[in-house]
């Protein structure tokens, strides 16, 4: 029997036929207990072979999907990643898994503030609410995670005639992003009451965080290992290459990876001839626009016309604390759910023209700061974005008289 068990195709058969059995309505425990029994170990490629075999075999797509949870709740704890490949900090790869930490301790924090609900006193309900939509968004940011799966990753696997396990994995993403926006806009609703909470734990709310979580032990017990079996060094390149444009999830990356003997030329760039970025009054390198952009003494950061932060200045003194998470994601969800309304007046009257410009100033830490918002148009008037500029004018308020001479010091006051 033993040579039986180490042959790869009847591995492959017998967990088919122990997922048509979960097809088939045979309980998870029973299936579970059988694999044990036969199998023990699976290596994870044949996991992925197994559901692409079944999908040319003629079960449904749809019924794939449906079957995702149970199997891979079935799976858990039983697939063998001896053979993964090492993962470089600052790949890809461990981008994702070091976002996944972070999406699992959301997760952990936002079960654990459901749990409580039946302790949550009437005086204190909107406060609650306020964390749980805060933490909600938070959730929401896997949205990037998704994307950058689904337009980078998985087409170097449909290059590999890996198609099956994207498909089936793609619609459990929409699935759970769905859930998640029926959470937030559950927790938004102005009537909600505390039974009306309770009615949608079991119905909404659990079973989005549950799959959140499944997605992970789906990534980090398949997906990543067998991408990094099938992808070249340079797939990667041009992946990590391209993540910016998407974002990063509750994780900002420490190391800028760059594989050895890895060049420009050898990877697929955005850039041009020498980089120089060519403007009507002028032109300069992106090198160079960044140097001037993080010289300005102010925090700059850009929305565009989809309500999706886009970039932000990185000048040695900010006044507010920015992380390259927040790239691509949506600037609502980057302010406390309390100022959210603000975000969207501002927002909604600069897309229409009534308005171009929103100042602000608070006291802050003993130094005031001045916020302004202002509407980006192009020559013709169109909505391009939201420009937020903060600066520091606690020592511009403090200057009196004139500074004539070269003076390379602090300007003095009076």
């Amino acid at each position: 029997m033993s040579e039986l068990i180490n042959n790869s195709k009847y591995r492959k058969d017998k967990l088919k036929e122990l997922i048509l059995k979960l097809h088939e309505g045979e309980s998870a425990d029973e299936v579970r207990k059988k694999l044990i029994e036969s199998l023990k170990n699976i290596p994870y490629g044949e996991v992925v072979e197994v559901e692409q075999e079944l999908i040319q075999e003629g079960l449904p797509e749809s019924e794939v999907l449906k079957l995702c949870d149970i199997h891979g709740s079935v799976l858990e704890g039983n697939v063998d990643l001896s053979g993964a490949k090492y993962i470089p900090e600052g790949h890809p790869v461990d981008v994702f898994k070091k976002e996944n930490i972070e999406l699992k301790r959301v997760a952990v924090k936002a079960k654990g503030l459901l749990q409580a609900l039946s302790q949550v006193g009437k005086d204190e309900f909107e406060k609650y609410i306020f964390a749980l939509q805060g933490i909600f968004n938070e959730l929401m940011d896997v949205d990037k995670h998704y994307q950058r799966k689904e337009y980078l990753v998985f087409p170097y696997l449909e290059k590999n005639e890996i198609t099956g396990p994207p498909k089936v994995m793609w619609g459990k993403h929409d699935e759970i992003r769905e859930q998640l926006k029926g959470c937030i806009e559950i927790l938004k609703s102005p009537e909600l009451k505390t039974e009306d909470l309770e009615e949608s734990l079991e119905l909404v709310f659990l079973p989005a965080i549950q799959g959140l979580v499944d997605m992970v032990q789906k990534e980090e017990e398949i997906l990543f290992p067998m991408a990094m079996d099938l992808l070249t060094v340079e797939d990667w390149y041009n992946i990590h290459k391209q993540t910016l444009e998407f974002g990063f999830t509750l994780y900002d990356p420490q190391v800028d990876w760059k594989p050895e003997g890895m060049t420009e030329e050898t990877s697929e760039t955005n850039v041009s001839g020498d980089g120089t970025i060519q403007l009507p009054s002028g032109s300069f390198t992106a090198k160079e626009i960044m140097a001037i952009l993080n010289t300005i003494p102010a925090d700059m950061t850009f929305v565009d016309k989809d309500d999706k932060v886009k970039y932000f200045t990185q000048g040695k003194e900010r006044i507010f604390a920015r992380s390259r998470s927040i790239i691509n994601r949506d600037v609502r969800l980057c302010h406390p759910p309390g100022s959210t309304h603000i975000v969207e007046k501002i927002v909604e009257d600069f897309k229409s023209g009534r308005a171009s410009h929103a100042p602000f100033w608070i006291q802050m830490k003993g130094k005031f700061v001045k916020i302004e918002y202002f509407a980006l148009r192009d020559e013709n008037g169109e909505y391009l974005g939201t420009l937020e500029y903060s600066q520091d004018l606690t020592e511009n308020r403090a200057l009196k008289g004139e500074q004539r001479i070269l003076s390379y010091g602090e300007p003095k006051k009076e």
